[in-house]
């Protein structure tokens, strides 16, 4: 019982913390793909889905959608950020 009041009143402690944490009108992502404001212009993020034939698809980061393949992780010599993995496509390449 003493162990149940003590966790009720830390946990009632920290209740101003966790609001601050949060600025008034958060809104957590809804939406399976979200980009967060910092990385907009640059990054993708993707939450793990379900699709129709049953293959899961794992979360995952990836390049903005743009009409260049030399700004893709996958490109020489770039370097994604996520798994230090260096690219190794030619941007330049045909069929790339």
């Amino acid at each position: 019982m003493k162990r149940t009041v003590t966790m009720l009143l830390l946990a009632a402690a920290c209740l101003p913390l966790i609001a601050a944490a949060f600025p008034r009108g958060y809104r957590a992502p809804s939406a399976r793909s979200y980009t967060p404001k910092a990385y907009k212009s640059t990054t993708s993020y993707h939450r793990g889905y379900v699709t129709k034939s049953g293959t899961y698809v794992a979360p995952h980061v990836q390049t903005a959608p743009n009409r260049t393949k030399v700004d893709n992780w996958s490109s020489k010599p770039n370097v994604n950020p996520y798994t230090g993995k260096e690219g190794t496509k030619d941007p330049f390449a045909p069929g790339h």
